[in-house]
């Protein structure tokens, strides 16, 4: 299907609203300004849009097949892994000393939006990887980084991430697999792991999994649980003792196999323990942050495709526009501007969300506390608002496509049914939720979160310097947005131990309060920067677009923000006495 990565749109969220000049210096590159950065993303534009695009439709209609232990991917795929790999795109923000690009992890997701918006299916093998590399980079000894990082940073080997087994969902409690010594410095796993992304396919010699097990006297629960790299092939070239037993018919993101793993079925698979004893859930963690920052960007990125195809639709579906008589095209109805601004708003928003997350990715990993912070923060944020997001927009495309969108060929329920599987993988939202209330505020009494809140401060003031109606409406809603959910993070912190089931009660809408009112907060500083571009002179209807869906996000979604925050204060005893 086509899709035109908006490089436009990200740049200008990139100089303007993130600010590329906030950036650490690269070390071979130095200050990384907006031509340097255009000049990465404009290749990557092209593989996305001639290559990875085409593939997307037919993959959905054509997904992965299984057959005696072997994956063969969709037609096109291997060779589309094969051009990506050469361009060198799966090395692009990994450490230089393995073989990588060390390009800030702001410029990534900007890469990476794209392969995610062409073809998600296709985009899901290099996420998994780069949580392993993360993974394996951040917690394995020099002997394993040696032996793995260099093949993986390149692309010629995959990693996977194998936690979820039948009996033990989101529940890493209750995972069974076993690793028992095998007296040389090596393991023998065993068990079974499911809903494993690219666990087994042709694009590569070798996929390196990681898996988590439990040593023979390990504690139970979460204390207990080890990380090892368990290799398709051993050093010697030999078959390790892992297969895949079949692939899953799902929904959607047909052209992403997505794997059961048996380990151990001829006498276990040799597995490397990565760092120390039982700490596999901390060192996992590493792996998991990164993919929920990434599924968030799919969010973003499946969103902008959704509307790419309904715009496109809208503007040729020719139909009798609402009092006047003459026919036109339906982008012309009333009902179908607003279905268009709905979904341009929210992507945009969500973007601008993603990225100041990467940016702050970016600063901490120069030892900056404070932005580590901000991303621990922000990450539960981008992954569930953005891919609810993903699923509205998703299904208003399939709405502005009319009886059509029901119609598979059209390609319109296709990103519906991609987008369905977002919030539910890497951590469900409704986990998200959970770990912002409990992890993130609760636990250090607010501290990150009181600081958040008071960078709606600065936007604010300058949103009532600003000059025009458009600027009032933003400044008034943002306001009042902030207000309320300052209200409803108040009560959290004012809850006792015996309080927690009134805070996971309300755990989802206080997360929905919360980022709905910093994707506003995103949005206004989009609206400042578009009019500060305005006055020097920029592309007037650009620029005019950009003000104009931040006022609709304003008017439509900051007042869902604090609908959210109301229901935070009120709703908790209702949910918590329900009986089923």
């Amino acid at each position: 299907m086509p899709y035109t990565p908006p490089i436009q749109d990200m740049m200008f969220v990139l100089r303007s609203v993130v600010g590329l000049e906030r950036l650490p210096e690269h070390e071979a590159l130095g200050k990384l300004d907006g031509d340097a950065v255009q000049s990465i993303l404009e290749p990557a534009s092209q593989l996305a849009a001639d290559v990875l695009a085409p593939l997307n439709h037919a993959a959905d209609k054509k997904g992965a097949v299984w057959k005696d232990g072997v994956v063969t991917t969709s037609p096109g795929f291997k060779e589309a892994y094969r051009q990506y790999c050469e361009g060198g795109w799966n090395s692009v923000v990994f450490a230089p000393e393995h073989g990588g690009q060390g390009l800030p992890w702001l410029v990534a997701f900007a890469v990476q939006e794209m392969w995610q918006g062409a073809n998600m299916a296709f985009g899901l093998c290099p996420l998994l990887n780069q949580g392993a590399v993360e993974a394996i980079e951040a917690h394995a000894s020099g002997e394993l980084k040696a032996e793995y990082l260099e093949k993986m940073i390149s692309g010629e080997w995959t990693g996977t991430m194998n936690l979820t087994e039948p009996q033990a969902g989101s529940d890493l409690a209750a995972v069974r697999t076993s690793a028992k010594p095998a007296g040389d410095g090596t393991y023998r796993i065993f068990g079974q792991k499911i809903f494993i992304t690219y666990g087994e396919h042709d694009f590569t010699g070798n996929i390196i999994h990681l898996v988590l097990a439990r040593l023979p006297d390990a504690p139970e629960g979460v204390k207990g649980i080890s990380l090892f790299i368990v290799p398709k092939f051993l050093k010697d070239g030999a078959r390790n003792d892992v297969q895949c037993t079949g692939i899953e018919h799902k929904l959607g993101i047909h052209g992403s196999p997505t794997c059961t793993m048996q380990f151990g079925d001829k006498g276990g698979a040799v597995g490397y323990l990565v760092g120390a004893a039982n700490e596999g859930l901390k060192y996992m963690f590493t792996m998991m942050n990164n993919a929920r920052l990434s599924v968030g960007l799919q969010g973003v990125a499946i969103a902008e495709a959704a509307y790419q195809k309904a715009l496109e639709y809208a503007k040729e579906r020719v139909q009798g526009v609402p009092l006047n008589k003459k026919g036109g095209p339906i982008a012309e109805h009333a009902d179908i501007k607003r279905m268009l601004l709905s979904m341009a708003a929210q992507v945009e928003a969500g973007r601008a969300l993603t990225y100041e997350a990467a940016l702050h990715l970016d600063l901490a990993k120069q030892g900056d506390a404070s932005a580590q912070a901000k991303v621990d923060l922000m990450t539960p944020l981008v992954k569930a608002w953005c891919t609810d997001m993903a699923c509205d927009v998703a299904s208003t495309g399939v709405q502005i496509h009319g009886g059509m969108g029901f119609i598979e060929e059209t390609g319109a329920a296709q990103f519906y049914r991609d987008a369905r599987i977002l919030p539910i993988y890497e951590g469900t939202n409704g986990i998200q939720s959970a770990d912002l209330v409990f992890r993130k505020i609760l636990r250090d009494g607010g501290v990150a979160l009181k600081s958040y809140l008071k960078e709606f401060d600065d936007v604010i003031a300058a949103l009532k310097n600003a000059k025009g109606d458009d600027f009032e409406v933003i400044s008034h809603n943002l306001s009042t947005a902030h207000a309320d959910v300052s209200k409803a993070a108040a009560k959290l912190g004012e809850l006792s131990k015996e309080d927690m089931d009134y805070a996971a009660a309300v755990s989802v809408p206080f997360l929905r309060a919360l980022s709905g009112a910093a994707a506003g907060m995103m949005m206004a500083r989009s609206a400042l920067a578009a009019q500060a571009m305005l006055l020097e002179g920029g592309d007037h209807a650009f620029l005019q677009k950009k003000i104009i869906t931040s006022r609709f996000y304003a008017e439509i979604y900051l007042p869902q923000a604090s609908a959210h925050a109301a229901s935070v204060l009120s709703s908790a005893k209702t949910i918590v006495s329900a009986t089923f």
